[in-house]
């Protein structure tokens, strides 16, 4: 459960695809499906979909955020000339995002006395969540897939709230009326698909329930949100 008690570290990095569409010349229209077919594929599975408002007309549209892995692997795929182009943008970013050191005996005890507030805060969390950790763990160590509910349950979770997380994290969605698991968290083996007939109905359905290994790796997420959201930083 070393995921679970993950410290919150600094705010990752990302460049949108927007920005990449720029630096390479491309549509950002032919961009967004390579970055889908990364994502869907497992090649990126991290990729994430915002929002994104035009300030000239008003219309909001998607685009993508990648890591700079991620967005190095695009790149390969779009145009390997410009890569140069990328690599240095990212040096950019990294160094805007990189601390500034305390100049005066004030600001050093100023960064000590926050630093020392923030690891604080983060044993508090942890000792909330150490009952939780220790009830997934008993329950990882046992055999047998679990359902939305009874993990939302396990996590001590709000049902609507864990829903909108999975949605928004790309782990599940629903596919004709049924809750669903994206193909790479599957072949992942961090859930199980079971197909069923409805003794009344004679309907045809299929259930995706998690794997013990999914239950521990969603935990993780989960906490890591959790503690995202206590601190007031970014949940998604």
């Amino acid at each position: 459960m070393s995921a679970i008690l993950a410290t919150q570290g600094p705010i990752p990095l990302t460049m949108s695809s927007r920005e990449i569409a720029e630096l390479t010349g491309r549509r950002h229209d032919n961009v967004m499906p390579i970055c889908r077919s990364l994502r869907e594929s497992g090649v990126c599975p991290e990729i994430q979909e915002t929002p994104w408002t035009n300030t000239q007309n008003g219309q909001t549209y998607m685009e993508c955020r990648l890591s700079k892995r991620d967005s190095l692997v695009l790149i390969a795929r779009l145009s390997p000339e410009f890569t140069a182009l990328v690599v240095d943008r990212w040096q950019e970013l990294e160094a805007q995002a990189a601390p500034a050191l305390p100049r005066t005996m004030a600001q050093a005890l100023r960064l000590a006395a926050d630093q020392l507030e923030q690891i604080e805060l983060q044993r508090a969390q942890l000792e909330e969540a150490a009952p939780k950790v220790e009830y997934v763990d008993r329950y990882v160590a046992a055999n047998g897939a679990k359902g939305f509910r009874q993990v939302a349950k396990l996590l001590r979770a709000n049902e609507h709230e864990f829903r909108a997380f999975l949605q928004e994290e790309k782990v599940m969605y629903r596919l004709g009326g049924e809750w669903t698991a994206y193909q790479s968290h599957i072949d992942a083996g961090r859930f199980v698909v079971r197909s069923g007939v409805a003794t009344a109905t004679e309907h045809a359905f299929n259930v995706t329930k998690f794997t013990p290994k999914g239950v521990e790796w969603v935990a993780g997420l989960w906490g890591r949100h959790q503690a995202r959201k206590a601190q007031g930083g970014p949940q998604a």
